[in-house]
């Protein structure tokens, strides 16, 4: 009997500390090694598009399907607030990420999984991959924060604006801030269409 006792609680242990498939699948495109994190996410990320697209860990969307918020949904403690984070780090392309990495949506102090009702640090833009760089892939992570962030001297980003979005690190946010590791995430992959011409003229600058 006591036995099957140890036996059953080493497999609950073990079950509780194996890899979850979000964290297999960060690791397994090198996400987790790109973005310098110690481990990636343990739970998904649900993401959908007002397009109707949704993202899979790692599936193929257009730039086009992803040009606008997308709708994000986690689990949530009462009074936490949480930073979004979502990041490319293949500029200007996965071979040759000399840019890396282009920051392409931070909020923070999001009550509950109410973004809009976050401080948008930077407003969020679509994907623009450029020609002939072939699938780079769009990174979200979500952390709960140990506390509110000040932003009251934070210089925000539009946009319409590139500034300080390139060669930018999440590691040295999250560091920054004490956010830990990531609780949620999720990503896909795109290359270019023919709405990035258009994000692109978008982030010329803003009048």
């Amino acid at each position: 009997m006591n036995l099957i006792i140890f036996v059953v609680f080493a497999a609950v242990v073990n079950a509780e500390m194996s890899t979850t498939e979000v964290e297999t699948k960060f690791a397994e495109n090198e996400i987790t090694a790109d973005l310098k994190l110690p481990k990636g996410p343990s739970k998904l990320l649900e993401i959908t598009y007002p397009s109707g697209a949704t993202v899979n860990l790692g599936n193929e969307l257009t730039p086009t399907q992803v040009k606008d918020i997308p709708f994000l949904k986690w689990e949530t403690t009462d009074d936490a607030l949480y930073t979004v984070l979502m990041t490319d780090p293949d500029a200007p392309s996965r071979a040759n990420a000399t840019f890396r990495e282009v920051r392409h949506w931070l909020v923070v102090n999001i009550p509950q999984n109410d973004v809009k009702d976050g401080d948008h640090l930077f407003e969020f833009i679509g994907s623009g991959p450029p020609q002939g760089t072939g699938l780079h892939r769009y990174v979200f992570l979500v952390f709960r924060q140990p506390a509110r962030i000040d932003v009251t001297n934070i210089k925000r980003t539009r946009n319409c604006s590139r500034e300080n979005r390139l060669s930018s690190s999440a590691k040295s946010f999250i560091d920054e801030h004490q956010l830990g590791d990531p609780l949620f995430g999720n990503f896909y992959q795109a290359q270019y269409d023919d709405y990035v011409p258009e994000l692109h003229k978008q982030l010329a600058g803003c009048n």
